[in-house]
Protein backbone atom coordinates (compact mmCIF):
# COMPACT_ATOMS: atom_id res chain seq x y z
CA UNK A 1 0.00 0.00 0.00
CA UNK A 2 1.29 3.67 -1.11
CA UNK A 3 -0.78 6.04 0.98
CA UNK A 4 -0.04 10.07 1.46
CA UNK A 5 1.49 10.82 4.53
CA UNK A 6 -1.53 13.46 5.49
CA UNK A 7 -5.45 13.10 6.77
CA UNK A 8 -8.29 15.10 5.32
CA UNK A 9 -11.02 15.07 7.59
CA UNK A 10 -14.13 13.67 5.76
CA UNK A 11 -17.98 13.50 7.53
CA UNK A 12 -20.46 11.53 6.90
CA UNK A 13 -23.19 9.42 8.51
CA UNK A 14 -21.82 5.87 6.95
CA UNK A 15 -20.71 6.55 3.38
CA UNK A 16 -18.03 7.69 0.70
CA UNK A 17 -17.43 10.20 -2.45
CA UNK A 18 -18.50 7.58 -4.81
CA UNK A 19 -21.89 7.90 -4.04
CA UNK A 20 -23.06 7.48 -0.91
CA UNK A 21 -24.09 9.04 1.84
CA UNK A 22 -26.22 8.03 4.92
CA UNK A 23 -27.35 11.17 7.11
CA UNK A 24 -24.43 13.71 6.04
CA UNK A 25 -22.06 15.22 3.68
CA UNK A 26 -18.39 14.37 2.78
CA UNK A 27 -16.04 17.32 3.02
CA UNK A 28 -12.99 17.38 1.34
CA UNK A 29 -10.77 20.19 2.44
CA UNK A 30 -9.83 20.73 -1.26
CA UNK A 31 -13.03 20.61 -3.06
CA UNK A 32 -15.89 22.82 -3.34
CA UNK A 33 -18.30 23.22 -0.96
CA UNK A 34 -21.51 21.82 -3.77
CA UNK A 35 -19.51 18.62 -4.66
CA UNK A 36 -21.20 16.28 -2.87
CA UNK A 37 -24.46 18.33 -2.98
CA UNK A 38 -27.85 16.13 -2.71
CA UNK A 39 -28.77 13.82 -5.72
CA UNK A 40 -31.14 11.45 -6.72
CA UNK A 41 -28.45 8.72 -6.59
CA UNK A 42 -27.84 9.51 -3.29
CA UNK A 43 -31.58 10.08 -2.26
CA UNK A 44 -32.09 6.64 -3.40
CA UNK A 45 -29.48 4.68 -1.08
CA UNK A 46 -30.82 7.09 1.75
CA UNK A 47 -34.38 6.08 1.31
CA UNK A 48 -33.43 2.54 0.77
CA UNK A 49 -31.71 2.41 4.69
CA UNK A 50 -34.29 4.50 6.22
CA UNK A 51 -37.09 2.13 4.49
CA UNK A 52 -34.90 -1.02 5.97
CA UNK A 53 -34.65 1.21 9.25
CA UNK A 54 -38.31 1.93 10.08
CA UNK A 55 -40.22 -0.68 7.54
CA UNK A 56 -38.40 -3.98 7.62
CA UNK A 57 -40.42 -6.51 9.19
CA UNK A 58 -37.44 -7.33 11.23
CA UNK A 59 -34.84 -5.51 13.21
CA UNK A 60 -31.61 -5.27 11.01
CA UNK A 61 -28.36 -3.75 12.27
CA UNK A 62 -27.92 -0.98 9.23
CA UNK A 63 -24.51 -0.42 10.20
CA UNK A 64 -23.59 -3.71 8.92
CA UNK A 65 -25.66 -2.86 5.88
CA UNK A 66 -23.71 0.19 5.32
CA UNK A 67 -20.61 -1.50 5.92
CA UNK A 68 -21.41 -3.67 2.87
CA UNK A 69 -22.82 -1.06 0.85
CA UNK A 70 -19.57 0.68 1.17
CA UNK A 71 -17.30 -2.46 0.85
CA UNK A 72 -19.29 -2.92 -2.60
CA UNK A 73 -18.67 -0.16 -3.75
CA UNK A 74 -14.62 0.02 -3.33
CA UNK A 75 -14.24 -3.45 -4.79
CA UNK A 76 -15.71 -2.57 -7.64
CA UNK A 77 -13.47 0.59 -8.21
CA UNK A 78 -9.78 -0.76 -7.82
CA UNK A 79 -8.09 -3.81 -5.75
CA UNK A 80 -6.38 -1.04 -3.45
CA UNK A 81 -9.31 1.14 -2.10
CA UNK A 82 -10.44 -0.02 1.05
CA UNK A 83 -13.23 0.64 4.02
CA UNK A 84 -11.16 0.52 7.17
CA UNK A 85 -13.94 -0.17 9.99
CA UNK A 86 -13.56 1.59 13.30
CA UNK A 87 -12.71 -1.60 15.45
CA UNK A 88 -9.54 -1.84 13.20
CA UNK A 89 -8.93 1.83 12.54
CA UNK A 90 -6.80 2.44 15.98
CA UNK A 91 -4.61 -0.65 15.34
CA UNK A 92 -3.94 0.00 11.41
CA UNK A 93 -2.83 3.89 12.59
CA UNK A 94 -0.96 2.60 15.91
CA UNK A 95 1.00 0.34 13.44
CA UNK A 96 1.59 2.54 10.52
CA UNK A 97 2.24 6.00 13.50
CA UNK A 98 5.48 3.50 14.22
CA UNK A 99 4.72 3.68 18.04
CA UNK A 100 2.23 2.95 20.91
CA UNK A 101 1.74 3.52 24.61
CA UNK A 102 2.38 0.11 26.69
CA UNK A 103 4.37 -1.61 29.13
CA UNK A 104 7.08 -3.00 26.61
CA UNK A 105 6.82 -6.69 26.40
CA UNK A 106 6.62 -9.42 24.08
CA UNK A 107 4.96 -11.89 25.15
CA UNK A 108 2.45 -15.01 24.27
CA UNK A 109 -0.88 -15.92 25.69
CA UNK A 110 0.89 -19.15 26.79
CA UNK A 111 -1.79 -21.78 28.36
CA UNK A 112 -3.48 -19.97 31.24
CA UNK A 113 -0.90 -16.76 31.76
CA UNK A 114 0.61 -14.40 29.98
CA UNK A 115 4.35 -15.63 29.48
CA UNK A 116 6.80 -12.94 29.19
CA UNK A 117 8.78 -14.04 25.83
CA UNK A 118 11.29 -10.81 26.21
CA UNK A 119 10.82 -7.54 27.21
CA UNK A 120 11.70 -4.66 25.01
CA UNK A 121 15.34 -3.37 24.96
CA UNK A 122 15.20 -0.08 27.18
CA UNK A 123 11.60 -0.61 27.84
CA UNK A 124 9.67 0.10 31.05
CA UNK A 125 9.50 -3.51 31.64
CA UNK A 126 12.92 -4.11 31.70
CA UNK A 127 13.73 -1.14 33.95
CA UNK A 128 11.32 -2.22 36.01
CA UNK A 129 12.80 -5.77 36.54
CA UNK A 130 10.65 -8.04 34.16
CA UNK A 131 12.32 -11.15 32.65
CA UNK A 132 11.53 -13.53 29.99
CA UNK A 133 9.79 -16.55 31.36
CA UNK A 134 7.87 -14.24 33.97
CA UNK A 135 4.01 -15.08 33.98
CA UNK A 136 1.74 -11.71 34.41
CA UNK A 137 -0.91 -12.89 36.56
CA UNK A 138 -2.42 -9.43 37.64
CA UNK A 139 -2.37 -5.85 36.64
CA UNK A 140 -3.13 -3.32 39.19
CA UNK A 141 -5.29 -6.43 41.19
CA UNK A 142 -7.34 -7.53 38.13
CA UNK A 143 -6.96 -11.41 37.21
CA UNK A 144 -4.70 -12.22 33.44
CA UNK A 145 -4.87 -15.35 33.58
CA UNK A 146 -7.86 -18.34 32.96
CA UNK A 147 -8.31 -20.83 30.01
CA UNK A 148 -10.08 -18.32 28.47
CA UNK A 149 -7.45 -14.67 28.26
CA UNK A 150 -9.38 -12.00 26.25
CA UNK A 151 -6.95 -9.41 24.08
CA UNK A 152 -9.07 -6.65 24.68
CA UNK A 153 -9.03 -6.74 28.16
CA UNK A 154 -5.15 -7.55 27.85
CA UNK A 155 -5.07 -4.17 25.61
CA UNK A 156 -6.74 -2.14 27.50
CA UNK A 157 -5.06 -3.50 31.10
CA UNK A 158 -1.39 -3.47 30.07
CA UNK A 159 -1.73 -0.25 27.52
CA UNK A 160 -2.90 3.55 28.68
CA UNK A 161 -1.66 6.60 28.72
CA UNK A 162 1.97 7.67 28.71
CA UNK A 163 3.60 7.93 31.74
CA UNK A 164 0.65 6.34 33.99
CA UNK A 165 1.34 3.21 36.19
CA UNK A 166 0.46 -0.28 36.76
CA UNK A 167 1.20 -2.61 39.08
CA UNK A 168 2.01 -5.89 37.74
CA UNK A 169 1.95 -9.41 39.66
CA UNK A 170 4.34 -11.54 38.55
CA UNK A 171 5.04 -15.39 38.98
CA UNK A 172 8.78 -16.22 38.10
CA UNK A 173 10.47 -19.93 38.33
CA UNK A 174 12.25 -20.08 41.36
CA UNK A 175 11.22 -17.56 43.38
CA UNK A 176 8.74 -18.71 46.45
CA UNK A 177 6.63 -15.81 46.10
CA UNK A 178 4.97 -13.70 43.69
CA UNK A 179 6.77 -10.50 42.82
CA UNK A 180 5.41 -6.98 42.07
CA UNK A 181 6.69 -4.28 40.11
CA UNK A 182 5.32 -0.79 39.41
CA UNK A 183 6.11 0.36 35.40
CA UNK A 184 5.69 3.21 33.82
CA UNK A 185 3.69 3.18 30.54
CA UNK A 186 5.95 4.64 27.91
CA UNK A 187 5.86 5.04 24.02
CA UNK A 188 6.94 1.44 22.77
CA UNK A 189 8.24 1.37 19.05
CA UNK A 190 7.01 -0.89 16.50
CA UNK A 191 9.92 -1.40 14.56
CA UNK A 192 10.10 -1.10 10.69
CA UNK A 193 13.77 -2.13 10.51
CA UNK A 194 14.08 -5.55 11.50
CA UNK A 195 17.64 -5.76 11.41
CA UNK A 196 21.02 -3.91 10.27
CA UNK A 197 24.49 -5.34 10.34
CA UNK A 198 27.42 -5.72 8.43
CA UNK A 199 27.30 -8.65 5.82
CA UNK A 200 31.46 -8.39 4.94
CA UNK A 201 33.78 -5.95 5.82
CA UNK A 202 32.46 -3.14 3.53
CA UNK A 203 28.99 -4.47 2.58
CA UNK A 204 26.06 -3.58 4.95
CA UNK A 205 22.36 -4.81 5.01
CA UNK A 206 19.42 -3.44 6.35
CA UNK A 207 16.06 -4.84 6.49
CA UNK A 208 12.86 -2.71 6.58
CA UNK A 209 9.30 -4.73 6.98
CA UNK A 210 6.89 -1.82 5.87
CA UNK A 211 7.32 2.38 5.88
CA UNK A 212 5.60 4.10 8.69
CA UNK A 213 6.13 7.56 9.84
CA UNK A 214 8.69 6.33 12.09
CA UNK A 215 10.50 4.06 9.05
CA UNK A 216 13.20 6.89 7.93
CA UNK A 217 14.48 7.84 11.44
CA UNK A 218 15.11 4.16 12.32
CA UNK A 219 16.86 3.58 8.52
CA UNK A 220 18.93 6.69 9.30
CA UNK A 221 20.12 5.46 12.45
CA UNK A 222 20.88 2.04 10.94
CA UNK A 223 22.63 3.61 7.49
CA UNK A 224 24.90 6.22 9.82
CA UNK A 225 25.97 3.34 12.23
CA UNK A 226 26.80 1.15 9.42
CA UNK A 227 28.81 3.64 7.75
CA UNK A 228 30.64 3.73 11.20
CA UNK A 229 31.32 0.21 11.54
CA UNK A 230 32.87 0.37 7.13
CA UNK A 231 30.10 -0.16 4.74
CA UNK A 232 30.72 1.18 1.79
CA UNK A 233 28.55 -0.73 -0.30
CA UNK A 234 24.62 -1.72 1.22
CA UNK A 235 21.71 -4.66 0.90
CA UNK A 236 18.07 -2.73 1.41
CA UNK A 237 16.09 -5.50 2.04
CA UNK A 238 12.78 -5.39 0.94
CA UNK A 239 11.58 -8.93 0.37
CA UNK A 240 7.66 -8.77 1.84
CA UNK A 241 7.64 -5.03 2.03
CA UNK A 242 4.27 -4.33 1.93
CA UNK A 243 4.73 -0.47 1.21
CA UNK A 244 3.22 2.19 2.99
CA UNK A 245 3.66 6.00 3.29
CA UNK A 246 4.90 7.41 -0.02
CA UNK A 247 6.44 10.01 1.44
CA UNK A 248 9.17 8.18 3.41
CA UNK A 249 10.13 6.27 0.32
CA UNK A 250 10.56 9.40 -1.71
CA UNK A 251 12.87 10.09 1.49
CA UNK A 252 14.71 6.82 1.36
CA UNK A 253 15.37 7.02 -2.57
CA UNK A 254 16.50 10.44 -1.66
CA UNK A 255 19.52 8.82 0.31
CA UNK A 256 20.52 7.28 -2.76
CA UNK A 257 20.12 9.49 -5.39
CA UNK A 258 21.96 12.90 -6.62
CA UNK A 259 20.70 15.95 -6.80
CA UNK A 260 17.63 16.52 -8.64
CA UNK A 261 16.96 13.13 -9.74
CA UNK A 262 13.43 12.22 -10.81
CA UNK A 263 12.24 10.17 -8.03
CA UNK A 264 8.61 9.81 -9.18
CA UNK A 265 5.63 11.55 -10.51
CA UNK A 266 2.18 11.32 -9.74
CA UNK A 267 -0.74 12.17 -12.10
CA UNK A 268 -4.29 12.17 -10.94
CA UNK A 269 -7.69 11.53 -12.73
CA UNK A 270 -7.24 15.43 -13.94
CA UNK A 271 -4.20 14.55 -15.45
CA UNK A 272 -2.15 16.65 -12.71
CA UNK A 273 0.72 15.88 -12.17
CA UNK A 274 3.40 15.98 -9.34
CA UNK A 275 7.09 15.78 -9.40
CA UNK A 276 9.59 14.46 -6.53
CA UNK A 277 13.39 15.31 -6.45
CA UNK A 278 16.40 14.36 -5.24
CA UNK A 279 17.22 17.27 -2.82
CA UNK A 280 20.79 18.26 -1.73
CA UNK A 281 20.46 15.29 1.58
CA UNK A 282 21.58 12.59 0.71
CA UNK A 283 24.43 10.37 2.93
CA UNK A 284 24.99 7.41 0.09
CA UNK A 285 25.04 8.80 -3.22
CA UNK A 286 28.26 7.37 -3.96
CA UNK A 287 28.11 3.85 -2.21
CA UNK A 288 26.87 1.21 -4.33
CA UNK A 289 23.40 -0.20 -3.51
CA UNK A 290 21.71 -3.52 -3.81
CA UNK A 291 17.80 -3.62 -3.33
CA UNK A 292 16.54 -6.94 -3.06
CA UNK A 293 13.00 -7.45 -3.80
CA UNK A 294 10.59 -10.72 -4.51
CA UNK A 295 6.61 -11.06 -5.62
CA UNK A 296 5.54 -9.88 -2.46
CA UNK A 297 7.37 -6.43 -2.50
CA UNK A 298 4.74 -3.85 -3.36
CA UNK A 299 4.11 -0.22 -3.55
CA UNK A 300 6.46 1.96 -1.42
CA UNK A 301 9.47 -0.68 -2.04
CA UNK A 302 8.07 -0.46 -5.59
CA UNK A 303 9.13 3.23 -5.55
CA UNK A 304 12.59 2.82 -4.06
CA UNK A 305 12.97 -0.13 -6.51
CA UNK A 306 12.01 2.14 -9.71
CA UNK A 307 13.31 5.05 -8.89
CA UNK A 308 16.85 3.71 -8.41
CA UNK A 309 16.61 1.45 -11.72
CA UNK A 310 15.20 4.25 -13.73
CA UNK A 311 18.11 6.24 -12.88
CA UNK A 312 20.84 3.39 -13.58
CA UNK A 313 21.74 3.33 -9.64
CA UNK A 314 22.23 -0.05 -8.15
CA UNK A 315 21.28 -3.38 -8.47
CA UNK A 316 18.13 -4.66 -8.23
CA UNK A 317 18.78 -8.29 -7.17
CA UNK A 318 15.58 -11.48 -6.63
CA UNK A 319 12.09 -11.87 -8.78
CA UNK A 320 9.61 -9.48 -10.32
CA UNK A 321 7.97 -7.37 -7.58
CA UNK A 322 4.53 -7.17 -6.57
CA UNK A 323 3.03 -4.56 -9.26
CA UNK A 324 1.33 -2.00 -7.42
CA UNK A 325 0.94 1.56 -9.19
CA UNK A 326 -1.73 2.97 -7.39
CA UNK A 327 -1.86 5.87 -4.76
CA UNK A 328 -4.30 6.36 -2.15
CA UNK A 329 -5.17 8.58 0.77
CA UNK A 330 -6.49 7.71 4.01
CA UNK A 331 -10.11 9.97 5.02
CA UNK A 332 -12.23 9.66 8.12
CA UNK A 333 -15.23 8.95 7.55
CA UNK A 334 -16.41 10.68 10.87
CA UNK A 335 -17.77 7.67 12.80
CA UNK A 336 -14.62 6.67 14.04
CA UNK A 337 -14.22 4.50 10.43
CA UNK A 338 -11.96 5.50 7.47
CA UNK A 339 -11.70 4.90 3.80
CA UNK A 340 -8.39 4.79 1.95
CA UNK A 341 -9.19 5.62 -1.93
CA UNK A 342 -7.14 5.55 -4.58
CA UNK A 343 -6.63 8.93 -6.06
CA UNK A 344 -3.75 8.87 -8.14
CA UNK A 345 -1.76 6.21 -10.04
CA UNK A 346 2.62 7.17 -9.88
CA UNK A 347 4.97 6.30 -12.45
CA UNK A 348 8.58 5.49 -12.30
CA UNK A 349 11.07 8.26 -13.84
CA UNK A 350 11.35 6.55 -17.00
CA UNK A 351 7.24 6.85 -16.79
CA UNK A 352 6.51 3.64 -16.74
CA UNK A 353 3.35 2.36 -14.71
CA UNK A 354 3.95 -0.79 -12.44
CA UNK A 355 0.74 -1.47 -11.30
CA UNK A 356 -0.91 -5.07 -12.54
CA UNK A 357 -3.59 -4.96 -14.76
CA UNK A 358 -6.94 -5.43 -12.86
CA UNK A 359 -10.33 -5.58 -14.37
CA UNK A 360 -13.65 -4.41 -12.41
CA UNK A 361 -12.03 -3.91 -9.24
CA UNK A 362 -10.52 -6.85 -6.74
CA UNK A 363 -10.82 -10.16 -8.14
CA UNK A 364 -9.35 -13.30 -7.49
CA UNK A 365 -7.10 -13.59 -10.63
CA UNK A 366 -5.52 -10.14 -9.13
CA UNK A 367 -5.17 -11.75 -5.78
CA UNK A 368 -4.07 -15.31 -6.97
CA UNK A 369 -1.28 -13.55 -9.51
CA UNK A 370 1.30 -15.26 -6.82
CA UNK A 371 -0.28 -19.11 -7.94
CA UNK A 372 0.10 -18.17 -11.35
CA UNK A 373 3.74 -17.08 -11.37
CA UNK A 374 4.07 -19.91 -9.34
CA UNK A 375 2.19 -22.63 -12.40
CA UNK A 376 4.04 -20.69 -15.15
CA UNK A 377 7.47 -21.40 -13.64
CA UNK A 378 8.62 -17.34 -13.64
CA UNK A 379 9.77 -17.75 -9.82
CA UNK A 380 12.20 -20.32 -10.91
CA UNK A 381 13.39 -19.34 -14.35
CA UNK A 382 13.64 -15.44 -15.32
CA UNK A 383 13.04 -17.00 -19.07
CA UNK A 384 9.74 -17.30 -18.15
CA UNK A 385 8.48 -13.83 -17.40
CA UNK A 386 5.88 -12.50 -19.21
CA UNK A 387 6.66 -8.52 -20.45
CA UNK A 388 4.45 -6.59 -23.24
CA UNK A 389 6.67 -4.88 -25.59
CA UNK A 390 4.19 -2.12 -25.96
CA UNK A 391 5.48 -0.91 -22.51
CA UNK A 392 9.19 -0.89 -23.31
CA UNK A 393 10.67 2.38 -21.71
CA UNK A 394 14.72 2.86 -21.72
CA UNK A 395 17.10 4.52 -18.79
CA UNK A 396 19.39 7.10 -19.55
CA UNK A 397 22.16 4.56 -20.27
CA UNK A 398 19.91 2.36 -22.57
CA UNK A 399 18.85 -0.23 -19.78
CA UNK A 400 15.70 -1.80 -21.40
CA UNK A 401 12.83 -2.05 -18.71
CA UNK A 402 9.39 -2.58 -18.57
CA UNK A 403 6.00 -1.66 -17.19
CA UNK A 404 2.82 -3.17 -16.85
CA UNK A 405 3.45 -5.10 -13.62
CA UNK A 406 5.99 -5.33 -10.94
CA UNK A 407 10.01 -4.32 -11.48
CA UNK A 408 12.03 -6.91 -13.05
CA UNK A 409 15.48 -7.24 -11.26
CA UNK A 410 18.40 -6.64 -12.79
CA UNK A 411 19.92 -9.56 -11.48
CA UNK A 412 17.32 -12.64 -10.50
CA UNK A 413 17.78 -15.17 -8.15
CA UNK A 414 14.85 -17.99 -7.83
CA UNK A 415 12.50 -19.31 -5.14
CA UNK A 416 14.57 -20.79 -2.29
CA UNK A 417 12.51 -24.45 -2.65
CA UNK A 418 13.90 -25.55 0.50
CA UNK A 419 13.55 -22.34 2.51
CA UNK A 420 9.82 -21.77 0.95
CA UNK A 421 8.54 -25.30 1.49
CA UNK A 422 4.98 -25.39 2.46
CA UNK A 423 5.42 -27.35 5.28
CA UNK A 424 7.77 -24.84 6.93
CA UNK A 425 5.85 -22.12 5.77
CA UNK A 426 2.51 -23.53 7.85
CA UNK A 427 4.63 -24.10 10.45
CA UNK A 428 5.71 -20.67 10.78
CA UNK A 429 2.57 -19.32 10.76
CA UNK A 430 1.37 -21.74 13.04
CA UNK A 431 4.18 -20.48 15.39
CA UNK A 432 4.98 -23.69 15.90
CA UNK A 433 9.15 -22.57 16.29
CA UNK A 434 8.49 -19.75 18.56
CA UNK A 435 6.32 -21.75 21.07
CA UNK A 436 8.45 -24.88 21.14
CA UNK A 437 11.53 -22.61 21.62
CA UNK A 438 10.31 -20.68 24.74
CA UNK A 439 9.00 -23.95 26.45
CA UNK A 440 12.37 -25.50 26.29
CA UNK A 441 14.09 -22.32 27.44
CA UNK A 442 11.96 -22.16 30.07
CA UNK A 443 12.72 -25.40 31.32
CA UNK A 444 16.64 -24.21 32.26
CA UNK A 445 17.15 -20.43 31.02
CA UNK A 446 20.56 -20.58 33.03
CA UNK A 447 21.76 -23.40 30.01
CA UNK A 448 22.13 -19.84 27.81
CA UNK A 449 23.36 -17.17 30.42
CA UNK A 450 26.92 -16.93 29.34
CA UNK A 451 26.83 -17.53 25.73
CA UNK A 452 27.30 -13.94 24.05
CA UNK A 453 25.31 -13.04 20.91
CA UNK A 454 28.19 -13.45 18.43
CA UNK A 455 29.37 -16.42 19.93
CA UNK A 456 25.94 -18.05 19.46
CA UNK A 457 25.10 -16.99 15.78
CA UNK A 458 28.74 -18.38 15.17
CA UNK A 459 29.18 -21.48 17.49
CA UNK A 460 26.49 -22.61 18.46
CA UNK A 461 24.91 -25.93 17.17
CA UNK A 462 21.05 -27.32 17.67
CA UNK A 463 21.36 -30.67 18.48
CA UNK A 464 19.44 -33.75 16.41
CA UNK A 465 18.07 -34.28 19.69
CA UNK A 466 16.11 -30.97 19.68
CA UNK A 467 15.23 -31.47 16.13
CA UNK A 468 13.59 -34.68 17.21
CA UNK A 469 11.44 -32.98 20.24
CA UNK A 470 10.13 -30.63 17.47
CA UNK A 471 9.18 -33.24 15.40
CA UNK A 472 6.96 -34.96 18.35
CA UNK A 473 6.23 -31.61 19.37
CA UNK A 474 4.63 -30.55 16.22
CA UNK A 475 2.96 -33.77 15.51
CA UNK A 476 1.22 -33.79 18.97
CA UNK A 477 -0.23 -30.23 18.46
CA UNK A 478 -1.40 -31.11 14.61
CA UNK A 479 -2.19 -34.70 15.07
CA UNK A 480 -0.19 -35.40 12.37
CA UNK A 481 3.23 -37.53 11.16
CA UNK A 482 5.04 -34.85 9.65
CA UNK A 483 8.87 -36.03 9.40
CA UNK A 484 11.45 -33.63 8.78
CA UNK A 485 13.68 -36.05 6.47
CA UNK A 486 13.78 -33.92 4.25
CA UNK A 487 14.37 -30.51 4.97
CA UNK A 488 16.17 -31.25 8.58
CA UNK A 489 18.69 -28.46 7.95
CA UNK A 490 15.84 -26.03 7.22
CA UNK A 491 13.99 -26.93 10.77
CA UNK A 492 17.56 -26.81 12.12
CA UNK A 493 18.39 -23.13 11.09
CA UNK A 494 15.03 -21.63 11.98
CA UNK A 495 15.21 -23.17 15.66
CA UNK A 496 18.61 -21.73 16.06
CA UNK A 497 17.22 -18.45 14.28
CA UNK A 498 14.36 -18.32 16.76
CA UNK A 499 16.02 -19.16 20.01
CA UNK A 500 18.79 -16.49 19.00
CA UNK A 501 15.11 -14.25 18.62
CA UNK A 502 14.19 -14.66 21.84
CA UNK A 503 17.58 -14.83 23.77
CA UNK A 504 18.82 -11.51 22.04
CA UNK A 505 17.15 -9.62 19.23
CA UNK A 506 15.56 -9.83 15.43
CA UNK A 507 18.97 -9.25 14.19
CA UNK A 508 20.05 -12.44 15.61
CA UNK A 509 17.34 -14.14 13.87
CA UNK A 510 18.74 -12.24 10.57
CA UNK A 511 22.20 -12.80 10.80
CA UNK A 512 20.95 -16.87 11.18
CA UNK A 513 18.76 -17.03 8.65
CA UNK A 514 20.71 -14.96 6.21
CA UNK A 515 23.48 -16.94 6.24
CA UNK A 516 22.32 -19.52 4.10
CA UNK A 517 19.75 -17.36 2.63
CA UNK A 518 20.52 -17.62 -1.13
CA UNK A 519 19.46 -13.90 -2.47
CA UNK A 520 21.43 -12.30 0.48
CA UNK A 521 24.65 -14.89 -0.47
CA UNK A 522 24.59 -13.31 -4.14
CA UNK A 523 24.42 -10.45 -3.63
CA UNK A 524 27.36 -10.89 -1.30
CA UNK A 525 29.11 -12.23 -4.70
CA UNK A 526 28.01 -9.80 -6.62
CA UNK A 527 29.22 -6.53 -4.39
CA UNK A 528 32.90 -8.61 -4.86
CA UNK A 529 32.54 -8.78 -8.19
CA UNK A 530 32.89 -5.61 -10.74
CA UNK A 531 31.33 -2.54 -8.96
CA UNK A 532 28.91 -0.90 -10.42
CA UNK A 533 28.26 -3.11 -13.04
CA UNK A 534 24.79 -1.77 -14.18
CA UNK A 535 26.08 1.86 -14.44
CA UNK A 536 28.84 0.89 -16.76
Amino acid sequence: MVTKNKYIPLIIGVAIAAGVVIGGKLNFSDTSDNLFSTNSKKDKLNRLIDYIDYEYVEDVNTDSIVDVTVNGILNNLDPHSSYIPKEDLERITENMKGNFVGIGINFYPYKDTIAVIKPTEGGPSERAGIMSGDRILYANGDTLYGRKIDNDLLGEKLRGEKNTKVKLTVFRKGEDELLEFDVKRKEIPIKSVEASYMLTDDLGYIKMNRFAESTFDEFKEALDELQELGAEKLALDLRDNPGGFLGIAEQIADEFLEDDKLILFTRDKKGTEERTYATRRGDFEAGEIYILINENSASASEVIAGALQDNDRGIIVGRRSYGKGLVQREMALGDGSAVRLTVSRYYTPTGRSIQKPYVNGANKDYYNDYLKRLRTGELVDEENIVVDDSLKFTTPKGKVVYGGGGIIPDVFVPVDRLFDNETINYLRRRGHFGYFVFEELDKDRSIYANISKYDFINNFEVSDDIVVKFETYVNQRERTNITFVAYNEEVRRLIKATLARQLFDDNAFEEIINKEDIMVQEVILLSTETPNFIQD
